[in-house]
């Protein structure tokens, strides 16, 4: 029986996520917040820190603690300003994690679950191929090498202490709340601006934010998880041309979208700087989560219309208020 889950980035978009579906799920929640942020639930327990790095005194705070989910990070931001943006990813993903997987460990904390990141196995796959999570890593910027270090220590800490790790690998996330990149598109369709991307033949893995959420729940006690790397998706790959499609049908909008070649687009992009878009507006990213439907028992639970539908919702209620 779960005794407690300690739960770190309550506040953010997945973390919140999870928070919300612990409660419903009448799990005993602990949630560590960065000081100066709350929640609103007075009821349940919070551990206020100022950051979550090397440093970071975890001592008390997971006495009875049954299970971590780690979701708290430093994320990948476009046009990062950082000096030495590796050492600040370090700082936070890899040493702050090892940090409090080092301290759970000493508490007698049964299980970590590590939210990670596809970013570990790459940017990209070619046609007809799809990454696994046996794949040899191959991260290409400072946010996915520090993720990966991060995995490489869990592997080691849980060798020698014995605590299981759990490490999720989620594609790109969407769902209520999403912002960046998906939000700015769902803008310009509700507007009606006419895109460039009527001619994308790419394919996509993506994970709705209630998808990837049961797999975190489900992973909390299922005994096939422990010390297991996996992979989520919403099992259906899309092109960006039928995303954005799916999107407008979502938003009750006509997607305007324009046949431009994406080889044009490409050179545009290059043109402009913008080649890292790009990539994710033309290039492929496909994952294989039989290894997840296989070791748990698990499907996606959301469809990816029913998912996008409650997106798109959110979206125009959020512009209401």
């Amino acid at each position: 029986m779960t005794k407690s889950i300690f739960l770190t980035g309550a506040t953010g978009f997945v973390g919140g996520a999870v928070f919300s579906r612990l409660l419903t799920d009448n799990y005993t929640v602990i949630a560590a917040l960065r000081k100066g942020t709350d929640l609103r639930e007075d009821h349940v327990a919070k551990i206020h820190v100022d950051n979550i790095d090397g440093t970071t005194d975890w001592q008390g705070s997971l006495a009875g603690v049954d299970v971590i989910i780690h979701s708290a990070a430093r994320v990948h931001v476009m046009n990062d300003t950082e000096a030495n943006p590796l050492a600040a990813f370090r700082q936070v993903n890899v040493d702050g994690t090892l940090n409090l997987a080092r301290h759970a460990a000493a508490a007698g904390v049964r299980r970590f679950i590590f939210i990670s990141s596809i970013k570990v196995n790459g940017e990209g796959t070619l046609p007809n191929t799809t990454y696994s999570p046996e794949d040899t890593p191959a991260p290409a910027d400072p946010y996915g090498i520090s993720k990966m270090e991060a995995e490489q220590g869990l592997r080691e800490l849980a060798a020698k202490t014995g605590m299981e790790v759990v490490i999720i690998r989620p594609v790109l996330v969407y769902g209520p709340g999403v912002k960046a990149n998906f939000r700015n598109m769902m803008q310009w369709l509700d507007k009606g601006v006419p895109l460039p991307f009527g001619a994308i033949h790419n394919s996509r893995s993506l994970v709705a934010l209630d998808n990837l959420v049961d797999l975190i729940l489900t992973c909390i006690s299922h005994p096939a998880a422990a010390n297991q790397t996996f992979l989520v998706s919403d099992g259906e790959d899309l092109s960006t041309t039928q995303l954005l499609r799916k999107m407008a049908f979502a938003l009750g909008r006509s997607a305007r979208l324009l046949p431009v070649p994406s080889w044009v687009l490409g050179g545009g992009a290059t043109v402009l700087g913008r080649k890292d878009l790009s990539n994710r507006l033309c290039g492929s990213l496909r994952v294989d989560i039989s290894k997840t439907r296989a070791l748990l028992g698990w499907s996606p639970p959301v469809s990816v219309d029913d998912a996008l539908k409650a997106t798109a919702q959110y979206f125009r209620e959020s512009k209401i208020k």
